[in-house]
């Protein structure tokens, strides 16, 4: 059931709590404060509730497609190192805006580091304007959002501001990426809309380990990191660390990524719908009979076209009998929604033996 159904079958006071929709919150308070799982696993899990969105339109800007979604106001948890903040619904909130980035010739999602920001007009006029945090979201992937104050119904512009990325790119996104671009979107905000984006309560099913499956988005992109089957190189191994997946791979002739020699990557992701966990502080060391051929090296935040967001860097050679050991000293600096802030935050080192 759908939020502006209930209240007009049930009034204003309470929402019944019946299969589908929520019970016992005021119609303007209902997303303020919605449930959150007691005894929380340290890991991925299926949060009390789940929110729809809808779509206010989609574009591109220089090389970026760009879409904007929006839900109801909730809250987030934002990374800043290894801490985790809860930033709670104000008073004030009214809408809480997404933005999904991509590369508009291949699709693939982009984390970009150089920041994104929304701001809101009205008649010319700023009503609002926030940083949009990186986030991840189970049922949106990977994209950029936050809470917004809006001067109540009616017309607005929104302008997403993209910067340039100083990323490593490899592959044909080489020198890609670079200038800051602006995406504009018109849209009517009308409360009505906003209360007709479902809401579910899982019931028993909440806290269990597990992802509410990815929307379709018409064609948005979430963020799903490649099949490992599709990635080149040889595969050395999955490792999971912090109910994160690492696969390691290594390309025996690197000149594609501007190396001598090979390259070793790690593709990271998270379980269940397997979106690209970017952000992060990766090093790998490589021991082969008893010498340590590289050293607790920084892995590259790296781009490319066809292993998506991963971590990098050029070796020697990768041998058999070799023994690689990653380790995480950067959680993923992306906000979470429900269900995710548990995760990917105390990570133990992985050893592969290739």
């Amino acid at each position: 059931m759908k939020r502006r159904d209930a209240i007009k079958t049930l009034g204003i006071g309470t929402l019944a709590a019946t299969a589908g929709c929520l019970g016992g919150f005021e119609r303007q308070s209902a997303w303020r404060d919605p449930p959150l799982v007691e005894d929380r696993p340290a890991a991925v899990y299926l949060p009390a509730i789940t929110e729809g969105m809808k779509m206010y339109g989609e574009t591109t800007a220089g090389p970026y497609g760009v879409a904007l979604t929006y839900s109801y106001p909730h809250r987030f948890w934002t990374a800043a190192g290894s801490e985790l903040q809860k930033t709670v619904v104000e008073a004030d909130d009214s809408i809480h805006l997404m933005a999904s980035l991509w590369d508009a010739e291949t699709g693939t999602v982009l984390p970009l580091d150089a920041g994104v920001s929304i701001e809101i007009l009205r008649d010319g006029d700023l009503v609002s304007e926030e940083v949009a945090y990186p986030m991840l979201s189970q049922q949106m992937g990977m994209h950029y959002g936050s809470n917004y104050v809006l001067d109540g119904e009616g017309d607005y512009e929104a302008r997403v501001h993209v910067g340039g990325t100083s990323l490593s790119r490899t592959g044909s996104f080489a020198g890609r990426f670079e200038s800051a671009e602006t995406a504009t979107f018109e849209f009517a905000f009308e409360t009505d809309d906003l209360y007709d984006v479902e809401l579910r309560r899982l019931g028993d099913e909440a806290g269990s380990r597990g992802a509410v499956p990815a929307m379709e988005m018409m064609g948005v992109p979430t963020g799903k990191a490649p099949a490992v089957a599709d990635l080149p190189g040889r595969h050395i191994g999955r490792q999971t660390s912090a109910d994160a997946l690492f696969d390691a791979f290594v390309v025996d002739d690197g000149s594609r990524f501007g190396v001598d020699g090979a390259y070793l990557y790690v593709s990271a992701r998270t379980p269940h719908n397997e979106f690209v966990l970017p952000m992060m502080g990766v090093r790998a060391t490589l021991d082969r009979d008893g010498t340590t051929v590289l050293d607790g090296a920084r892995l590259a935040r790296t781009l490319d076209p066809d292993l998506s967001y991963h971590y990098g860097a050029g070796v020697e050679g990768v041998e058999s009998g070799d023994a690689l050991t990653l380790s995480v000293d950067v959680p993923p600096q992306v906000a979470r929604h429900d269900g995710y802030e548990t995760a990917f935050m105390t990570f133990e080192p992985m050893r592969f033996e290739v």
